[in-house]
């Protein structure tokens, strides 16, 4: 052991210059395939390819361990080289500790079934604030080292030259060297770029609860008469929501008026069912509070949904023998997914109209969504507008692309 570790401090400075450069290949790996996973419109685009990408990001995640661990093992020299060095002492220290925060917190969101929801949650969280902070940090850090930038000939901005005022024989003055200069555009420019996301980004997470009111002001539906909130919706007997939802979506979203709204049950029942808007409306609701976590690790607590139980509409319509499938289909026209009738049969999955008292909003799934609080949200099907009993299994959306028939939370 003690022959291995001098072998490696021997070869110190070359490792070190490589070990930076492992950690910007690293830091520009996992940047670009988070932000490819974090965005809603490569989810449609890239379809089961968007599974590689998470496994990439997973699998360079891990890899990240490694220089960290070699750094350690090299910590002792090269802390003594940095004697009176305080800020690349600190610079260290910094790094350090965003690649050990991300692979801690990306493990947990790997290992989200084993972690359950509150853990992946309070991870999802650690990892975004790492990556909001430390991205634009590592970046700036990483720029403002580029070799050219360190040659004094090519990073000297001057004023003042011949023909404007000088002797012929004055030296022109620098006022601003060009490292400097690129500092400060540099760190200007991911404040304007970041700075207004990351803002919005904190005040989500520190609002007490979910801003509805917000959210429903971009709502794109147009359907009249509203439903009226039943008294234990309004005020939410749930005490309102707790959390932020993330808008996912493959498709743009939908929107629906009057005229283009149906909601349909049929397949093998004894009788097929169909409403239009004021019809569906107007169906006996009921109120229950439930949590809705995401697989992706985020999680709201405490919303109060209002609507109709999937097993009443298969009572309604009645199920044949031969059904053995519950196919769920949104109104996007592209995205479905299914429930067993077992699974299909549990009290609290709901056909929902409202939340927390008000109707969901489109960017949120309305004016009918699904809610299945057992089980992940993929099994939530948004914008819900048909209901079809099959006689064989069927692999809904993202099934077909990698994710788990095992939703359960």
């Amino acid at each position: 052991m003690a022959k291995w570790l001098a072998a490696i401090r021997k070869g110190y400075g070359k490792k070190l210059a490589s070990l930076h450069a492992w950690n910007g290949w690293i830091v520009v790996i996992l940047a670009l395939t988070g932000l490819v996973l974090f965005q809603g419109l490569w989810r449609g685009i890239l379809g089961e390819g968007r599974v590689v990408i998470r496994f990439l990001h997973i699998v360079v995640g891990i890899a990240s361990l490694l220089p960290v661990v070699y750094y350690l093992l090299l910590a002792g020299k090269h802390w003594k080289q940095l004697r009176g060095k305080t800020a690349q002492k600190v610079n260290v220290v910094i790094v350090l500790a965003l690649l050990v925060g991300w692979l801690l917190s990306g493990l947990l969101l790997w290992q989200f079934k084993a972690a359950g929801p509150r853990w992946s949650s309070n991870a999802l969280y650690v990892h975004d604030l790492l990556t909001w902070v430390g991205l634009p940090y590592i970046i700036y850090h990483s720029l403002t080292r580029l070799k050219w930038l360190k040659e004094p000939h090519r990073r000297t901005i001057k004023t003042g030259a011949a023909g404007e005022g000088l002797h012929p024989a004055a030296k022109p003055e620098a006022v601003l060297s060009r490292r400097a200069f690129i500092r400060t555009a540099i760190g200007a420019g991911l404040a304007i770029a970041v700075g207004p996301s990351f803002l919005r980004w904190i005040g989500s997470q520190l609002s007490s609860g979910t801003n509805y009111d917000q959210e429903a002001v971009s709502d794109a539906n147009k359907l009249f008469p509203a439903p009226a909130p039943l008294p234990a919706s309004s005020p939410p007997i749930g005490g309102g929501s707790k959390g932020s939802f993330r808008i996912y979506t493959v498709t743009p979203i939908p929107h629906f008026d009057n005229s283009t709204f149906s909601f349909t049950v049929d397949g093998l029942v004894n009788k097929k069912l169909q409403w239009n808007w004021e019809q569906f409306v107007a169906l006996k609701r009921e109120v229950q509070v439930s949590d809705f976590h995401c697989v992706t690790g985020w999680s709201v607590y405490n919303n109060t949904w209002e609507g109709i139980k999937l097993k009443d509409f298969l009572a309604m319509a009645g199920v044949k023998p031969g059904a053995k499938t519950v196919k769920l289909y949104s109104g996007d026209g592209v995205y479905t997914d299914s429930l067993t009738l077992d699974q299909a049969s549990m009290d609290d999955v709901l056909v929902a109209l409202m939340h927390d008292g008000k109707p969901i909003p489109s960017d949120l799934g309305g004016p009918v969504r699904l809610v299945v609080p057992k089980m992940y949200t993929y099994k939530s099907v948004k914008w819900l507008n048909r209901i079809e009993l099959i006689d064989s299994d069927h692999t809904g959306y993202w099934e077909e692309r990698g994710y788990s028939n095992d939703a359960w939370v």
